[in-house]
């Protein structure tokens, strides 16, 4: 999977283009690799929230804020199973796992392992998200079955200080390469609408399509405002800007799952269609993201059937 070099300044270029021909250009370019009107189902839920350690300004589950979300114990393996098949049973293809640590500790890797082979077992995809790892642990969640390994770059290096401090951008390229190292598919995004500016959003792009190679899976999230917070309150983002990033990592990325992800609770139906034509093939499905709110499976549905869209 060999990508050109993107640098920042082609995709700002890209982003700043008449949204009709950036669309297009992105439909010609996901027509050229996916079934133009295919969707992969994922869902996510978290086996162990609340309590981390990190100051990441997005989110409910970091320990200093006061979010409501309380610090609570790892699921049960029965727990994430039952979930699991209900997954599958919905339509599901993918299953994922979040845990809110700085990085997991052997015994959690150890519980972890026997969750992947679980819903492995199941026939489903596995993917999973615990943060930084420590040397080792990706060879073992890949001998366990792990397809995928989430661990999001969240935006664009200059502005990663605005967002977080507890890590450097430099630690989440290194838990990268040692996925990447373990022969485990990267699952890698980042968010949008957190004050960034489009030279930050093409930065993000930027980072990602130039990773060697880039991730198979790309989730864009839309933030989601959490009250508590310090990004509750920032500006909300115009959504056809939101529309334009996918478009760009469409573009950029032509052979990975570009994936609606956080924020589509909030999303008209429309602005979801747009996202479709402008190259996302892949959805969180399910009521629940990790802490906060996703459209109801039959709202989904309802959609699929308007736009003439199937599960992979």
């Amino acid at each position: 999977m060999e990508s050109p070099c993107w640098d920042v300044h082609r995709i700002e270029a890209l982003l700043d283009l008449p949204f009709n021909d950036l669309i297009h250009r992105a439909q010609s370019v996901h027509r050229q690799y996916h079934d133009p009107n295919g969707v992969q189902l994922s869902t996510l839920i978290s086996v162990k929230t609340g309590g981390c350690s990190e100051d990441c300004g997005y989110c409910p589950q970091a320990a200093r804020y006061h979010t409501g979300v309380e610090n609570q114990e790892m699921l049960t393996l029965d727990e994430v199973l039952a979930a699991a098949a209900e997954a599958k049973a919905r339509g599901a293809s993918r299953f994922c796992m979040g845990a809110a640590w700085r990085g997991p500790k052997q015994r959690d890797i150890e519980k972890m392992t026997e969750m992947v082979g679980g819903v492995k077992a199941l026939g489903l995809e596995t993917c999973a998200t615990l943060g930084m790892l420590k040397p080792g642990q990706a060879e073992q969640l890949r001998q366990a079955g792990l397809d995928y390994y989430n661990h999001n770059l969240d935006t664009a290096p200059e502005f990663y200080g605005e967002i977080i401090t507890t890590r450097q951008y430099q630690d989440r390229l290194d838990t990268l390469d040692k996925v990447r190292n373990a022969g485990i598919n990267v699952c890698c995004g980042g968010i949008v609408g957190m004050g960034e500016s489009r030279h930050a959003r093409a930065g993000l792009i930027a980072q990602l399509a130039n990773l060697d190679p880039y991730p198979e899976s790309v989730p864009i999230n839309y933030l989601v405002q959490v009250e508590g917070t310090p990004l509750h309150g920032t500006a909300v983002l115009d959504p056809l800007e939101f529309v334009r990033t996918i478009a760009a990592a469409r573009v950029t990325m032509p052979k990975a799952m570009v994936r609606l992800s956080a924020g589509r609770q909030e999303m008209p139906d429309a602005v979801q269609a747009l996202c479709f034509l402008a190259g996302a093939n892949s959805i969180f499905y399910g009521d629940k993201l990790l802490t906060t709110g996703n459209p109801q499976t039959e709202r989904d549905t309802m959609l699929f059937d308007k736009l003439g869209l199937h599960p992979i």
